[in-house]
């Protein structure tokens, strides 16, 4: 699923990677299909096809005032109908989703499947990513909620209509990874994320191998920053290459790398009060300096300039996004051999790792409540979420599995394999901000502009100190979601 902006910035690529949308307020924006919905029966096969094909422009969202949000909600309904099947029964389950066509392919291979096993049928709804969130705002209001939902985020609206999950988050024998679930304050499992999405790293394995520069052989041996740079600089010079890295402009991928060399970037007390660590500023600066038109382009910080596009073009050694771009790679990239290699640890092995989707249930009445949480139980045993995550290309929020993903490229699949074997290795820390994300929403805020990507791209421009581009940032954080 996790964000910011966009997949270059946090989530491009949704449209076109297998997998979903990162969490919350910066959750990707891809194309969706509008301004109505899918509906698939048991088999898979698709009911209702309405609505063309529109394209969102990537960047911040921008806040529209309530009012506007209720109008373009009514007509949503009013135009698409209430999902009128929801708040099912013991036999029929109505259930939510938000994706683009293709990567719903494992939530339709499981509801036929469960159609067939239990008798039990979930009927499948894609909904539109515009208009997703309102309405199921207006279905919590007209108490006609889908009984299971697949959700960018969490709601103060309908939050308190959630079904625990805590029995399947819970279970071992699915071995969840728990810095991952969004729990409230009593403890409460309100979801269980879908698949998740995690920043990491690429190279031209080109460039490094007739450089005859080497690279960690496994996460377990991988190298410090410091070596990385080091490497990614020795290839830039054999090669000839333009620069040494490019980074998304994202917020996502800067915690990532703060978060490996021990800080803990923008970091809330137990009083909600923001402030950055020692580490944090360390890092931050070191950053910046990182950004000298040699190791790194100023132009993807301070200008927008598009760092996947450098990398696709072959005269980049090396590049800082996450596992979205594997499958977008593994048909785009024909002029040289790319591939993921393990990220670097100084000396804390990491990412920022986020919910691809969230995974809830609605408490509607006894009966659905019941089934839905049965299904809920079934998806995620390992046999069925392994076979969900091969069939839409998610990355697995359990552990101990081994999907076969269905990608032709040799690159891909081993891609796909490193973040695996890295994930168990993170840092608790990985996870921070997305439960960060969840109990801001629950408190009835949200970051709406993350003013990270603004204030350092006044500090590799010269503008500011990166001291006071973190002041700038910790003080926008405390304004939108302190206390």
């Amino acid at each position: 699923m996790a964000g910011d902006a966009t997949r270059q910035g946090d989530a491009a690529g949704r449209g076109r990677a297998p997998g979903k949308r990162n969490l919350l307020q910066n959750a990707p924006v891809p194309p969706r299909l509008a301004p109505c919905f899918f509906r698939y029966d048991e088999k898979g096969l698709k009911m209702t096809s309405l609505g063309v094909r529109r394209s969102r422009r990537s960047g911040i969202r921008r806040v529209v005032p309530l009012a506007a949000v209720a109008t373009a909600a009514a007509l949503l309904l009013s135009a698409c109908g209430s999902g009128g099947d929801s708040g099912g029964t013991s036999k029929s389950l109505t259930f939510w989703i938000s994706t683009v066509p293709g990567q719903d392919a494992g939530w339709k291979k499981m509801v036929a499947q469960y159609k067939k096993e239990t008798g039990v049928k979930v009927n499948l709804v894609n909904i539109p990513y515009d208009g997703y969130d309102a309405k199921l705002r207006n279905a919590a209001q007209a108490n006609s909620l889908p009984d299971v939902a697949a959700v960018p985020k969490l709601d103060p609206i309908w939050a308190n209509k959630l079904i625990d999950l805590g029995s399947i988050a819970n279970k071992k024998s699915n071995k969840i990874n728990k810095n991952f679930i969004a729990k409230d304050s009593s403890g409460k499992v309100l979801s269980i994320p879908s698949d998740i999405t995690a920043s990491g790293l690429f190279i031209n394995e080109t460039l490094f191998k007739k450089a005859g520069v080497s690279v960690p052989a496994s996460p377990q041996k991988t190298w410090t920053w410091t070596e990385f740079v080091k490497a990614a600089d020795k290839v830039r010079e054999k090669t000839g290459a333009k620069y040494s890295l490019t980074f998304d402009q994202s917020p996502s991928r800067l915690r990532a790398m703060v978060y490996e060399l021990g800080g803990k970037y923008v970091h809330a007390d137990s009083s909600g009060k923001f402030s950055v660590d020692a580490a944090t500023k360390k890092a931050v600066k070191r950053f910046v300096e990182m950004n000298d038109d040699k190791t790194m382009p100023k132009s993807v910080w301070t200008s927008g300039a598009d760092p996947s596009a450098m990398f696709q073009s072959g005269d980049v050694v090396a590049y800082w996004s996450g596992v979205w771009q594997v499958p977008a790679f593994a048909e785009s990239i024909k002029k040289f051999d790319w591939a993921s290699v393990p990220t670097p640890a100084e000396p804390v092995q990491a990412s920022d790792v986020n919910s691809g989707g969230m995974t809830v249930g609605f408490n509607n009445n006894g009966d659905a409540a019941a089934a839905a949480t049965k299904f809920l139980s079934w998806l995620y045993e390992p046999a069925h979420y392994q076979a969900l995550c091969e069939a839409s290309g998610f990355l697995p929020v359990e552990s101990g599995l081994t999907p076969k993903y269905p990608f032709k490229s040799e690159a891909a699949q081993a891609a796909f394999k490193l973040y695996n074997e890295s994930i168990p290795l993170y840092d608790p820390i990985s996870g921070y901000f997305n439960t960060a994300q969840t109990n801001w929403v629950l408190k009835g805020k949200s970051l709406t502009e993350d003013p990270t990507k603004t204030e350092l791209g006044k500090a590799i421009n010269g503008q500011q100190s990166a001291d006071k581009a973190l002041d700038n940032i910790v003080a926008g954080y405390n304004q939108q979601v302190g206390g």
